[in-house]
Order: structure tokens, then sequence, then C-alpha cells
């Protein structure tokens, strides 16, 4: 897709199509401004083709026995390796992270597809016989039908297989609507779903806006609906979904914080610290915003982090050497200006000023910005910036560190860096967030452990990966059996 308008963006029932809109959004490589393409939206009767679709292969998908779904799983896992250096190239040139980010971002997508391939056991019930005289009982999971999942720009690759190879193994149909700004990477996965032979209409794939979107929240029979994105548009997802009867889960911002108490080692936190912050420039939900540093610490953290963070080489992500890349879009970038300069102006002093880059050159890029001092009032401290800036903090204690971190309203992640064994246990006990790391940056669970997330960072009960995604998308039903002998014998 390098010139004119893609008009066969859409994957609907087994075959890429046209849309039906004259609107389209451009492809844009935030990196050089390369033009990557035009693709044309998808809007309402794009969405519906695709739901007709799902619904039509959903009877026949989920009669196929759960180890005949999985074989196109394995198949689809043996693909994303062979073409692994590829998709991460599309990521890097589309989304503008690393080389390396975005193979480690495929690799946790791929842990996904394996543990749902899992699906014959983790999908199994439970029964119980003679719960009452001659009359058993049984827990059997059945599909929902058609499902679909909203994904964002920040991990093309990742976020999505958080949920397609979960809701397939369990029986499902299921539609993807990817981040209009990074569509390339999502194509590149469903040509290697189609070539694994899946079923015509299994998986679906609209790239649109927000009226694609809304024909998603609104087909009744769209059963449930996936999202991650900010936390304001998943306040709308999670209202509008449940309104027209959906199961919903919204992953939404975050204000990740650290605490670096004084016995913590310097040299390792501090690297650790600078790849949580600044790794995708960032822009991941699981980014570090805010290191709390606790008495000593205070003295001593600050000049060895900046020392580590100011190495770090800014660049097109597809270069060697670069540790970070540029922000997805010039009006990010101006955000994120903005945010800086209200919170110097409510007091924040900068350590390290990532404002100032080259005027000559091409891509929407910043370098790594610390700031210290900021109002605990201000802006910077309260919202999620989405960008290469992390704010410093003081707290003279565990409990006054864990108090600033329950008085933000997300609770997203929250880790902390101590030798202290009764220290890390306090925290893990007592720091409201979803997503706990002792001794690690970005607490990201495996895929076998559910992606967590508590307060404003997430809307639902059943949250992405592992077992919590076997539960989203089944339904449970319970059956309660007799039969008497003497009915046996007419036989």
């Amino acid at each position: 897709m390098r010139s004119g308008v893609n008009h066969a963006a859409h994957y609907i029932g087994g075959e890429w199509r046209g849309g039906t809109s004259s609107a389209t959004a451009d492809i844009i490589n935030p990196a050089t401004f390369e033009s990557l393409g035009t693709i044309a939206l998808a809007e309402q009767a794009d969405v519906a083709a695709a739901v007709d679709a799902a619904s039509a292969a959903f009877p026949q998908w989920r009669r196929t026995p759960p180890q005949e779904r999985i074989q196109y799983l394995f198949h689809f896992k043996q693909l994303l390796h062979q073409h692994a250096d590829e998709i991460a190239r599309i990521t890097t040139v589309e989304n503008g992270k690393t080389l390396v980010e975005a193979r480690a971002e495929l690799q946790r997508g791929i842990e996904n597809v394996e543990v749902a391939c899992g699906i014959p056991m983790l999908m199994q019930g439970y029964n119980l016989e003679d719960v009452a005289s001659g009359i058993d009982e049984l827990m059997i999971r059945q599909p929902l039908g058609v499902t679909a999942a909203i994904t964002p720009f920040n991990f093309p690759a990742m976020i999505p297989l958080w949920f397609l190879p979960y809701a397939i193994a369990c029986g499902n149909t299921f539609i993807l609507k990817p981040s209009e700004r990074v569509p390339l990477t999502a194509r590149k996965l469903f040509e290697l779903l189609h070539a694994t032979g899946l079923p015509k209409g299994v998986v679906n794939l609209v790239v649109g806006a927000k009226s694609a979107v809304d024909a998603l929240l609104e087909h009744p029979a769209v059963r449930a609906i996936s999202f991650v994105g900010s936390s304001g548009v998943a306040r709308y997802i999670y209202s509008e979904g449940a309104s027209h009867g959906k199961r919903v889960q919204c992953q939404g911002s975050a204000k990740n914080h650290v605490v670096v108490m004084p016995d913590a080692d310097l040299d390792m936190t501090a690297k650790i610290v600078s790849d949580s912050a600044f790794g995708c420039a960032g822009q991941r939900c699981l980014a570090v915003a805010t290191a709390i540093t606790v008495g000593q610490a205070s003295s001593t953290f600050p000049s060895a982090l900046v020392d580590v963070v100011s190495r770090i080489r800014v660049g097109n992500g597809l270069d060697d050497g670069v540790g970070m890349g540029p922000v997805i879009t010039a009006e990010s970038r101006s955000r994120i200006l903005g945010l800086i300069d209200e919170g110097i102006r409510d007091g924040g002093r900068v350590l390290l000023d990532g404002r100032e880059t080259d005027p000559a050159a091409a891509g929407h890029f910043l370098k790594p910005t610390v700031i210290s001092g900021i109002a605990a009032a201000s802006r910077l401290t309260t919202t999620e910036i989405f960008g290469p800036v992390l704010s410093l903090r003081e707290a003279g204690s565990l409990d006054e560190a864990i108090e600033i971190i329950a008085a933000n309203p997300y609770g997203n992640a929250a880790s902390i860096f101590t030798t202290s064994g009764a220290a890390a246990r306090k925290f893990r006990y007592d720091a409201p967030t979803g997503n706990i790391g002792v001794n690690i940056g970005v607490a990201a669970p495996m895929a076998y452990f559910p992606f967590s997330g508590w307060k404003d960072s997430f809307l639902g009960v059943l949250h992405g990966q592992g077992r919590d995604g076997v539960e989203f998308y089944t339904d449970k039903k319970v059956v309660v059996e007799r039969w008497p002998r003497e009915w046996s014998r007419k036989f």
C-alpha cells in the first residue's frame, strides 16, 4: 500500500473487499512522514456485511470440535513465527516504535495464540452426580456467537491477539476494528489467518473510525465487545455496548507509578525505570509515568536516572542503535509539549529537557523528559501523558508513597524497587492497582494470566488473556438431569 486509495481494506467473509464510503484515512510513517497509502474507511454498511458473514459462519464453526478449531491456531502460530521480522518491520514503519520493541510485542501476541491452543482443557466445565437422588448436574461452556474487538494504535500486533485467539478457539466468530492510524499490521495478520484455511466468515476485519465503532455497538447480532484505549472512550464503549445488551470489557487509561525505596539497587533500578518510562516513546498503558522516591532515594536516584536516560538515542526505529522512536502524530507531540509546559508553570523543575529536537529532522520526535517538583494538582501529575515524560515525586515513607498512588483515579499498574521482603509484601498487599511489579518496571502479565486493571483503568468484570478470556467468550449453561431406571427399560 504505497499510493492511491486502497478500497480493499476490509476482510469480510473470507475475501478482501472495498468499502461503501468515500471517507478515507492517510497512513503516515511517524518517523519519516512518508505516505504509506490511503485507505477507504468502513461505514455502517461495511460493518453490517462483516456481521452478516460472521453470523453465517457461526453455526458450523460452533459445531466444529475444539480440537479441530485449534489446528488453525497452531498453523497461525507457525506462520507468525515465519513472518515475524516482516510483521515487526510493518509495525515499526506505521507505528514508529523500534524493531526490538516491535519484535517483543509480536512475541507477547504469539504467547496468547499458544494459550488459546489449550482450549480443549480451558473450556471444560464440571459436573456432580447425585445432587439429589438419581439427579445429576453439570455446567458446560458454550460460545456466544459474533464477537468484536476495537484496538488502539500503540500495539497493532499484540492487542488484537489478546482477544482473537480466545474468541475463535471458544467457537465464536470475530470482527476486528483496528486503529485506522495503523491498519497495515492488522492486514498482515489477516493475510496469515487467511492462509491457514479458516472457514469463511470466522474472522473479519473492518478498518474504520467512530461510525464503524457505533455500528458494532448497535448491531443486535454482536454479542460481546472488547476495547483498549483511553478511559473517556472506554466509558462510551462500555455504556453504549451495555445499553445494547452486550458483554463488554474495556481497558482504559493509566498513570502508572514506581516506588524507589532507599535500599533499592540504584543502577538496576535506574536502568529498568528508564526502559519502563521511555520504551515505545511512553505510548503504552503500562508505561511508568511517575517515580516516587522514598527517603534517601530522593537524593541519589534522580541523578542516576538522568544519567541513564540521557544516553537514549532517539530516531527512526528501523535504524540500529535507536532506543526510542517518534510519537504517533503531530497532534500527540503538541499535546505532550503543552503538558510539559503546564507542569513547569505548576512548579516543575526540568532535570532533562526533551522538548528541543533537530528542526530539520522529519518525524514526530521528542526526546525523553524528566521533571520533578510538580504540584500534586497539576495536570501533568493526574493526566495520562502517553508520551516520553517521567515525573519524579518524593515521599517520606512507603505508606505516603502508597497514598500518592491511591489518590490517582487510575489503577492499571504500580511497581516497587526494594531489597526488603517486608516492604515488597506490604506494597503488593496495599497498592490499589490491578498489576503489581516487584523489582519489575513493566508488570505485563504473561498470556496465561489476566491483564488486570482497576478503578478508571478498566470497565468490566473479566479481563483479557488466559482464563478470563475463556470466561468472557463463553456462556455457562447448567444442566440438571434425571434418568429413572424404569424409563431406560422401555427401550
